[in-house]
């Protein structure tokens, strides 16, 4: 692990008021750990944002109409054009007509953006959600 380097940050009384409010809240150890979520937090938003770091990973989270036409076949067809690394998918059948799926993807973020776009507009797709992720340093 890497050496912990102390720093202090000025905050207006009002601000600290709220950040102590939200350590308590989501049951943070300490102020330092919450602040080091937050930074860890806009370095992968950055990330996505702007598109600089060779490779990111993502949750894209599906709710579709299985018997929909050739609604899987043709996303699988998407899925291994797409030129980004499905690490892994998950397929739960909701009920006799629904399927939530859940794909985890390494990629370029223009890649799997597209991606996502793609299957998203497709007839028989009811929810579709990329939760944009990466590991940080920590």
């Amino acid at each position: 692990m890497d050496n912990v380097i102390r720093f202090s940050v000025s905050l207006p009384e009002r601000l600290l008021t709220e950040l102590d409010k939200k350590v308590v809240e989501q049951g943070y150890a300490s102020r330092s750990e919450f602040t080091r979520d937050l930074i860890r937090e806009k370095i992968v938003k950055d990330s996505w944002e702007d598109g600089k770091k060779g490779e990111v990973i993502g949750v894209l989270t599906l709710i579709y109409a299985y018997r929909q036409n050739d609604l899987v076949e043709t996303m699988d067809v998407i899925l291994h054009d797409s030129k980004v690394n499905i690490m892994c998918n998950t397929q739960v059948h909701v009920d006799s007509e629904n399927r939530i799926e859940t794909i985890m993807i390494k990629g370029n973020v223009k890649r799997i953006k597209d991606l996502t776009q793609k299957i998203s507009v497709l007839k028989g797709v009811k929810f579709s959600k990329l939760v944009e992720a990466d590991v940080p340093a920590s």
